[in-house]
């Protein structure tokens, strides 16, 4: 059984979306399970149905306002590098409303909602393919992993938009009495989920470098302290996500195929401009193609 994982990412997703299209349709892969958290979640349905032009159309035209009703942060670049700061006129209001986060992502769900049609996901439902989010129960403490299968149109949507709410700069969704946000804060890289549900090869896509290759700015503000710690955090998550997944992956002789960012893309993947994500779209579509071509070399 093969397993597509894509990790969380934010804007990084338009990598991952490059890698994939490559392993689609260039190198023919074709597989029983997709596993997503957060900006891999997006993804997957659509690779699933094999509409990668129009998953990739998507991710190189959204912007932040195709993500957030409310955006709780204002962007400045500077000396080369984005750095962001306070709305206090958005954040005031959002907490006067009696919101329990600085800013709203409302926009990203009406997105999801005209580009995954029920149409389309009755097609994988009835499939043979599984397609999985992962999401973060805060109530409960625990990682819960979304299948297609188990859900009418109307609550997959809401899973797949609860597992891309990094919050407290995205919505926190209570769902079935207990509070929801990104599944990137427990699971970054549901491979350990893949291997348990009886994939025997996975396709995993790592929405960073395999090694460490910056040192991040210094925080200029309360919310750059919070966006470093939470990226400090997540990346610890993620690096134990994906020694635990090689663990699991070993004792049951599964095979690995990781394709990391060979550079760091951003610094912070809560912006989204077009034209980098452009460009790294294609960047992670070459990446693939390089490196099935040393693979091709290697093998006798």
């Amino acid at each position: 059984m093969k397993a597509l994982v894509i990790s969380g990412g934010g804007s990084k997703g338009a990598f991952a979306g490059g890698v994939a299209q490559h392993l689609i349709e260039k190198m023919g892969k074709d597989y029983d399970m997709y596993l997503g958290t957060s900006t891999g979640s997006l993804l997957i349905s659509h690779l699933a149905l094999k509409k990668v032009e129009k998953i990739k159309q998507v991710y190189t035209s959204v912007n932040e306002s195709s993500i957030f009703n409310l955006r709780p942060f204002l962007i400045k670049h500077k000396h080369g590098y984005d750095q962001i700061s306070i709305n206090h006129f958005n954040v005031l209001r959002n907490l006067a409303r009696g919101r329990k986060t600085f800013g709203e992502s409302k926009n990203l769900k009406k997105l999801i909602l005209n580009t995954f049609s029920e149409e389309e996901f009755q097609q994988l439902k009835h499939s043979e393919k599984d397609i999985l989010v992962t999401v973060s129960n805060l109530s409960l403490n625990e990682v819960e992993y979304k299948s297609i299968k188990d859900f009418e149109y109307q609550d997959f949507i809401e899973w797949i938009w609860i597992s891309c709410n990094y919050t407290p700069f995205m919505s926190l969704v209570q769902k079935n009495g207990c509070e929801y946000a990104d599944g990137g804060f427990g699971s970054m890289v549901p491979i350990e989920e893949a291997v348990k549900r009886g994939a025997t090869e996975i396709d995993a896509i790592i929405l960073k470098t395999e090694v460490s290759h910056f040192n991040r700015m210094p925080s200029k503000n309360v919310f750059g302290l919070i966006t470093n710690l939470f990226n400090f955090v997540t990346d610890r998550v993620e690096n134990q996500n994906i020694k635990i997944g090689k663990f699991a992956a070993a004792n049951k002789d599964v095979i690995i195929n990781f394709y990391y960012t060979p550079t760091v893309l951003t610094t912070n993947s809560l912006i989204f401009e077009q034209e980098k994500m452009k460009r790294w779209w294609e960047s992670g579509f070459n990446y693939a193609k390089m490196k099935s071509e040393e693979i091709n070399q290697i093998e006798p």
